[in-house]
C-alpha cells in the first residue's frame, strides 16, 4: 500500500457527529490511538472448551470472568459487565440508558429482552425537531436496569442461578468508589465534545476533576454513583423505578429540566418477546423485534443467503459490492420500523421469501445502485457471556450519542441518555414522537443457530452502520470460516453520506487495497477511504462456539476490550 491512498483526498464520512464538528473530527480521528495491537498479538484470541466473555473494556470483562469461576451462568455474568460498563465506560452506556438480551440454553431456546425506554407521558410540544442534547432530549425513560432485572429473574428459575444480585455490583461499585483507570477511549470521546463542554455542567463536574480532562490511565472516582449503585445492589432492579433510588432519580430529571416524571419511571419495562428469524447458510440468525433494527439485519443477510459467497474470495470487490448492495433495499424497508404497540410494521413480509427473492434479484453485480439514506449515529457496548452449561448471552446497551443527554440526573451521578432524539416531529413517520411510545433503536445483538445449537453470538457499536458491521463479521464467520479475531480484524465499510458533500459516499478502511478501491470505483461506488483499524467502523465482539465444544471469542482490536475464557 503506498502512503497517499488514490481515494484519500476524497470526502470522508464519519458519522452524523461528524457532520457537526466538521473536520475537526478528521484530526481527532487521526489522534486516535489505533489499538491494532490485538490484530498483531494471537493471543488477544481467547480458546476455551468451558466458557468466556467479551466486552470493550477489560475490566469490565475480568468482573464477568470471575462471576463464572465463582459458578456463576451467563446471564449473572453479562450483567455483572454491563453494571461495569455502566462506570467504567461512562461515554457509551450507563444506567440511564437501554438494553438489549438475546438469551439462548445450549438447545437453542431463545428469547429476547428488548429494554426501550418510552417517552414521556406529557413530552413537550416541540418546534421543528427535537433538541440531540440537553434535557429536552432526556424525553424517554431508561430501560437498562430493568432489562437486567428481569434477565436475574429469568436466570434463577430456568438456568439455576446462584448469585445474588448484590454480589453482581461488588466490582462497579469497587470501581466507582475506588476509581479506575480512565481509558484512551473515554479520553478520546472527552476530547471529540470539546467544544460542547461547556454546556454541559454535569460532564466537566464528574469527569473533568479540579477543571481538567484526565489522561488515559488516570484514576477518576464516581462517588455519587457508587451511592446509587450500592442502593440498586441492595434494594433490587425495580428501586430504580419504584423505590428510593426512583425518587431520587425523578427528583433529578426535574431538577434537570427533562420532561419525564416518576410515574413515567414506574410504568417503565423492557419486553420479554420471541426473536426474529431468517434462515441463513442451513442455520438461522436470530434478532431483535421492531422497533430495533434486528429486523434490518436479518433482511440483510437474507438477501445474501440467495448468493453462493463461496464464489466471491473474501475481502475482494465483489465480496464488498454484495454486502454493499444488500446493505441498501433493507436500509430502505428500514423506513417502515416504529413502536409496534402504535404502528403496523410489517414484519412477515420483510423477511418474507418474496421480499428477499426481489431484493437479491434486483443486484447488479457490474453496478452500484443508487444510495439515497441519511445516516443515523450512536455509541454501544457489546457483551457476550456462555458458560459451562452452554447457555449465552448476545447483549448492548447505550447512552445513545457518546456522553447521551451531557446531563445527570441530580445528584444520583447517573448520566442520562438522548435517545429520545431519535424521534420524528413528521406526523407520517412511523417513527414519529407520542405519549408513552418506544423510540426507533439501532440496537441488534443476535445469535446465529446451527443444528438448533447457538453456535455464534455477535453484536457492535456503531448505529446505523451496526448491520453494515454484523454484514461484514457474519460472512467471514459463516461463510469464510475466520477465527473471531481474524473476523474482527479484517477491513470495513460505512455507506452514507458525508459531511462536506451530499454526494452518496461508500467509505472502506483503507488497508482493503487499492484493487478493492479501483474495483469499486468502476462499478459506480462513490468511494472514499478511511484509517486501516478506524474507530469508525464499529467494536464489534464475537464468540464462536464449534460443534466439539471449542469456544474462541474476541473483541474489536479497534477497541480496547478483550474476550477472557474461563
Amino acid at each position: 500500500m503506498s502512503s497517499h491512498h488514490p481515494f484519500a483526498d476524497k470526502p470522508f464520512s464519519l458519522t452524523r457527529r461528524d457532520a457537526l464538528l466538521g473536520s475537526a473530527a478528521l484530526a481527532a480521528v487521526s489522534a486516535m490511538p489505533k489499538m491494532a495491537w490485538a490484530a498483531a498479538d494471537p493471543s488477544a484470541l481467547a480458546r476455551s472448551t468451558k466458557g468466556m466473555v467479551t466486552s470493550p473494556h477489560e475490566l469490565a470483562t475480568r468482573a464477568g470472568l470471575e462471576v463464572l469461576q465463582n459458578g456463576g451462568n451467563a446471564i449473572e455474568a453479562a450483567i455483572a459487565i454491563a453494571a461495569t460498563l455502566s462506570v467504567t465506560y461512562p461515554h457509551f452506556c450507563g444506567l440511564g440508558g437501554d438494553s438489549f438480551m438475546v438469551l439462548s440454553d445450549r438447545n437453542g431456546n431463545v428469547r429476547t429482552l428488548s429494554g426501550i425506554g418510552q417517552a414521556a407521558a406529557n413530552p413537550p410540544d416541540y418546534k421543528g425537531s427535537i433538541p440531540i442534547r440537553g434535557p429536552q432530549s432526556a424525553l424517554t425513560t431508561a430501560a437498562a436496569v430493568d432489562t437486567w432485572d428481569q434477565a436475574f429473574d429469568f436466570s434463577r428459575k430456568a438456568w439455576g442461578g446462584k448469585q445474588s444480585w448484590e454480589s453482581l455490583f461488588k466490582r462497579p461499585i469497587e470501581y466507582a468508589r475506588n476509581g479506575f483507570p480512565v481509558t484512551p477511549s473515554q479520553l478520546f470521546w472527552q476530547k471529540f465534545e470539546e467544544k460542547n463542554l461547556k454546556d454541559w455542567p454535569d460532564i466537566q463536574r464528574i469527569f473533568m476533576p479540579n477543571g481538567k480532562m484526565p489522561e488515559a490511565g488516570e484514576k477518576l472516582v464516581q462517588p455519587q454513583l457508587a451511592d446509587s449503585l450500592e442502593m440498586l445492589a441492595k434494594n433490587g432492579g425495580r428501586d430504580f423505578y419504584e423505590g428510593k433510588l426512583a425518587a431520587r432519580v425523578a427528583a433529578g430529571l426535574k431538577a434537570m429540566g427533562s420532561p419525564l416524571t416518576a410515574t413515567d419511571l414506574a410504568r417503565t419495562r423492557a419486553r420479554d418477546e420471541a426473536p426474529l428469524r431468517v434462515k441463513y447458510r442451513g442455520g438461522e440468525l436470530l434478532g431483535i423485534r421492531p422497533p430495533t433494527q434486528g429486523i434490518t439485519t436479518l433482511e440483510i443477510m437474507g438477501i445474501l443467503d440467495r448468493f453462493d459467497l463461496s464464489k466471491y474470495p473474501e475481502g475482494s470487490a465483489d465480496h464488498y459490492h454484495l454486502m454493499v448492495e444488500a446493505v441498501k433495499p433493507a436500509f430502505i424497508d428500514r423506513n417502515l420500523i416504529g413502536d409496534p404497540e402504535f404502528v403496523d410494521v410489517p414484519v412477515n413480509f420483510l423477511l418474507s421469501k418474496e421480499n428477499l427473492d426481489a431484493h437479491a434479484k434486483a443486484i447488479d453485480m457490474a453496478k452500484a445502485a443508487p444510495w439515497p439514506h441519511v445516516f443515523k449515529k450512536a455509541d454501544t457496548a457489546y457483551i457476550g457471556a456462555t458458560d459451562p452449561q452452554g447457555n449465552c448471552v448476545s447483549m448492548l446497551q447505550t447512552v445513545y450519542y457518546d456522553w447521551g443527554s451531557g446531563f445527570v440526573a441530580g445528584d444520583t451521578g447517573i448520566l442520562w441518555h438522548n435517545r429520545g432524539a431519535s424521534f420524528r416531529i413528521d406526523p407520517k413517520s412511523p417513527n414519529r414522537l407520542e405519549p408513552g411510545k418506544r423510540p426507533f433503536h439501532t440496537l441488534n445483538p443476535g445469535i446465529y443457530l446451527k443444528d438448533g445449537k447457538p453456535r455464534i453470538l455477535y453484536g457492535t457499536q456503531g448505529a446505523d452502520g451496526q448491520p453494515q458491521t454484523l454484514t461484514a463479521i457474519l460472512t467471514r464467520l459463516i461463510d469464510y470460516n475466520m477465527d473471531p479475531l481474524t473476523a474482527l480484524a479484517r477491513p470495513r465499510f460505512l455507506l452514507g453520506k458525508t459531511f462536506s458533500d451530499t454526494r452518496d459516499s461508500l467509505k472502506l478502511e483503507q488497508d482493503a487495497g487499492d484493487a478493492v478501491f479501483k474495483e469499486l470505483a468502476a462499478r459506480g461506488h462513490e468511494i472514499s477511504a478511511i484509517p486501516a483499524q478506524s474507530q469508525l467502523a464499529g467494536h464489534p465482539g464475537a464468540i464462536k462456539i464449534d460443534a466439539d465444544g471449542t469456544i474462541t471469542g474476541a473483541h474489536d482490536p479497534r477497541s480496547d476490550g478483550r474476550a477472557l475464557a474461563l
